[in-house]
């Protein structure tokens, strides 16, 4: 059975703890920032792994580990990923 109570449910990345995993919905923010965070593997169905929470924040995609700043000029929302019960 799939736990699907917060699959749908949008929230920033910054707000994930350390362990949980998501997969990236969109991005708040200007071309450049987005563009910048698309060119180091961050893009739309990406799943990324929360290393370190808080700001910075640690995060894992595919074998590599990114440490950036999510910021009122730049947000990243993903959707948690669903929990097999």
């Amino acid at each position: 059975m799939i736990d699907r109570t917060h699959a749908d449910e949008l929230i920033p990345l910054d707000r994930l703890r350390p362990g949980q995993s998501a997969q990236i919905d969109r991005f708040l923010g200007c071309s450049e920032h987005v563009r910048r965070l698309e060119e180091m593997g961050l893009r739309r169905g990406t799943t990324v792994h929360v290393v370190r929470h808080g700001r910075p924040c640690i995060i894992r995609v595919g074998g590599n580990r990114l440490c950036f700043r999510c910021s009122e000029l730049l947000r990243v929302l993903v959707r948690r990923a669903e929990v097999a019960t």
